[in-house]
């Protein structure tokens, strides 16, 4: 596949799971848009104003900057500038924030398909707080940004769903690629430790230890993995986002289980 190629299935996976997020925000009853999510300090309203921010600031909206005092969920720079865009919408209604997401995902995918990035390696001229992301993470970010959002206000307001849409599967297929450094990096599992991680729904991935310490793809599952973890997609995307514990039963250890148990306390990967 092309740089091209690829680039177009994340704008389209990016642009299905926009609509999504969107036709979820229109079944969110009035009354519920102040109901808490997951994510410290923002509730239904503040996601959505979230993902308002970003997409006007990539369709070429300006950058807002208002002071956000020092609320306690606020760590780190990225943080602070998420939150400026959550505060500057804190007073708009919720057909506001809908109607803003609409018409900048609206603009933006029509630029993108007017003029489409070609080469993954090449720096967007228009990208928001400055990250020094290429084309290529900035792309195939997007969805999983969108789509862990969407779930989130599901859980919240008790609307399950879009667990097998295409911004679910490759939300829940990117994350699984952090378990070589969750292996070796922060568990800090000796070389030649495997692990497996079967996902509910997608194709199982297997890592291994190398003698350098780090955690490689192997190209093809181990007859005898040290570990192996076996998890619905809700229950990963839940561990390795960093929302909640997962339901019981929802995830199952083989092989070394205390191994296993430092993986999952360690698969939180999002910022």
């Amino acid at each position: 596949m092309t740089d091209r190629e690829r680039l177009a299935e994340y704008v389209d996976i990016w642009w299905q799971s926009v609509n999504d997020f969107l036709d979820l925000l229109e079944q969110v009853p009035a009354d519920q848009w102040d109901t808490p999510t997951d994510l410290p300090g923002w509730d239904v309203h503040a996601v959505a104003a979230h993902i308002a921010h970003l997409e006007s600031v990539l369709a070429g909206s300006p950058e807002e900057t208002v002071e956000v005092g020092e609320p306690e969920h606020v760590t780190g720079l990225m943080g602070l500038y998420t939150e400026q865009g959550v505060v500057a919408r804190r007073g708009r209604i919720p057909d506001e924030l809908i109607n803003e997401i609409r018409e900048a995902a609206t603009a933006r995918h029509t630029a993108l398909l007017a003029d489409p990035p070609t080469d993954g390696s090449a720096k967007p001229e228009r990208i928001f707080g400055g990250v020094p992301w290429d084309w290529e993470r900035l792309l195939r970010n997007r969805p999983l940004d969108v789509w862990m959002h969407e779930q989130d206000i599901r859980r919240a307001v008790d609307l399950p769903g879009g667990m097998d849409s295409a911004g679910a599967r490759h939300t829940a297929a990117y994350l699984a690629e952090s378990l070589g450094v969750v292996l070796a990096k922060r568990v800090g599992a000796p070389a030649g430790t495997s692990a497996v991680l079967e996902v509910g729904g997608q194709p199982p991935v297997a890592f291994a230890v190398s003698d350098a310490g780090r955690g490689v793809p192997l190209p093809t599952l181990p007859d005898d993995p040290t570990v192996c973890l076996r998890l619905e997609r809700e229950a990963f995307v839940v561990l390795a986002g960093g929302r909640r514990e997962p339901e019981a039963g929802s995830v199952e250890v083989s092989g070394d289980d205390e191994l296993g148990r430092q993986i999952l306390g360690a698969l939180a990967v999002t910022p």
